[in-house]
């Protein structure tokens, strides 16, 4: 099975999701954020959330997902443009260049590689597909649904049709991650004001492209 045949279910209560709450969407507020995973009596407390969330709390909200995707930007180890060290053998692993006996050096690989970057999105994506594989389906379906958990806050930040109304990413890759996920090929990338818009050939979607708010982070080394 591919990790798009294991994901389908997954990507089809995404695309209902989207298409209900297309006009439910709320920029983020950085600095309530800000307050809240600073304030130590927050339920959002940045340190104690992102316990939570490595420990897969199946208990985590929306709200949760919102604070731990967007606070990160406060956090020290906030870095968008890093390229992981690990980078090429992962590679292998998203090329598929991997057998059944390369699964317990992968996953304990990517784990490795989201405690450096909690929020790598591709590897948690992966890292829940290798626990599939591995046949651990409580672990792949608790690690699954942080993923989604944090997909989510990125299409609840905004609807994509103008840079105004963009959806908001604290890192690049994250854009291509969302596009994935809903199987549209890109044709070109642009930057403009505060956003990057992603073109895609034209009439092949309802929509000619998707703007992504960078602003949180353009520029910043």
């Amino acid at each position: 099975m591919n990790i798009k045949a294991f994901f389908i279910l997954f990507f089809i209560s995404l695309s209902v999701s989207l298409q209900a709450q297309k006009t439910e969407f709320q920029a983020p507020d950085y600095s309530l954020i800000k307050k809240n995973i600073e304030d130590k009596s927050s339920e959002f407390y940045y340190p104690r959330v992102l316990k939570r969330l490595k420990e897969n709390d199946t208990l985590l909200t929306n709200e949760h997902y919102r604070h731990l995707y967007f606070g990160f930007t406060f956090q020290k180890n906030y870095k968008p443009y890093k390229v992981s060290k690990k980078n090429d053998e992962l590679k292998k692993y998203y090329l598929g260049e991997v057998t059944e006996k390369d699964f317990p050096k992968g996953i304990k690989l990517f784990t490795e590689e989201l405690e450096e970057n909690p929020f790598n999105l591709r590897a948690m994506n992966y890292l829940a597909y290798l626990y599939h594989l591995n046949k651990d389906e409580v672990t792949a379906k608790k690690m699954s649904k942080n993923f989604h958990g944090l997909l989510d806050a990125v299409l609840s930040s905004g609807d994509g049709q103008k840079c105004e109304t963009g959806f908001h990413v604290i890192a690049v890759p994250d854009e291509y991650v969302l596009l994935n996920m809903f199987q549209m090929e890109t044709q070109s990338q642009s930057y403009s004001g505060k956003c990057d818009y992603i073109e895609f050939e034209k009439d092949k979607y309802k929509v000619p492209g998707l703007y992504f708010d960078v602003s949180i982070f353009y520029g910043k080394f």
